[in-house]
């Protein structure tokens, strides 16, 4: 079988994985978000934005293989470029989402066994964190300000959440709702997770969400930990222990 040789990522999180696959030389160009690893950021050809890729730029650049998200990139883009080189889309609402792009992504470069040996360090990590029961923590995870917005059931945040043992406020609501402060006082959550992207919450935030919710423990987190699905979930594993000790 012969391996692509000038491959594209269009996903940030996609990237960072083909990275850790060892495909340095096969990369031949990312997007501007792609900012993991930083030498990559730095050297490689950027091809525009997640969902302004410049296609002129990727067909110049000769792929032949491009990865792509379905929810990250633009369906027209996608297509367009597939009429000239192989793509591949991932669609990942949930870990085993993620599990299945890793190897297939793994299989398609010729780093099948990598790819494995990098999934079950991850299954193995989230072997330590309990079940979602009766007395599981309930969650709020917070994604924009002015609206206030947050993660539902039908997201990879929401999956997330799920494996670390919290019950996520928002289950029953799809993607990412908007929410006021009289939801809060009706929801009254154990936890609210601020989260670092896509809205930069500081800590002068934390301070509007404590007056609404006063008994809730209330944290930042780093964003990626929590919606990047490729190897980014090896540190996931690590930090998300932390965050569930309130650390």
């Amino acid at each position: 079988m012969r391996w692509p040789n000038r491959i594209i990522s269009l996903v940030p999180s996609q990237t960072e994985f083909l990275y850790d696959l060892g495909l340095e030389q096969q990369v031949v160009g990312i997007t501007k978000f792609c900012v993991h690893p930083e030498q990559w950021y730095r050297t490689k050809v950027k091809v525009g934005g997640t969902k302004t890729v410049d296609l002129e730029k990727v067909r110049a650049l000769r792929p032949d293989l491009v990865i792509a998200n379905k929810e990250e990139n633009v369906k027209e883009q996608v297509e367009a470029i597939s009429k000239y080189c192989r793509v591949y889309v991932s669609d990942i609402k949930t870990l085993e989402d993620a599990y299945r792009m890793m190897e297939e992504v793994g299989e398609m470069t010729g780093r099948e066994v990598m790819a494995r040996q990098i999934v079950e360090q991850i299954q193995d990590g989230f072997k330590s964190f309990p079940s979602v029961g009766e007395n599981s923590e309930r969650v709020l995870y917070v994604i924009w300000r002015k609206p206030w917005m947050g993660a539902g059931g039908d997201t990879f945040i929401h999956a997330l959440l799920s494996e670390c043992g919290w019950k996520n406020v928002l289950a029953d609501q799809p993607r990412y709702p908007e929410f006021t402060a009289d939801d809060l006082a009706t929801w009254r959550p154990d936890r609210i997770l601020l989260s670092s992207e896509p809205y930069p919450f500081k800590e002068r935030h934390t301070e509007e969400f404590q007056r609404h919710c006063p008994d809730a423990h209330i944290q930042l987190v780093d964003g990626e930990l929590f919606s990047w699905y490729g190897s980014r979930l090896l540190k996931s594993v690590e930090v998300l222990g932390r965050y569930y000790n309130r650390q």
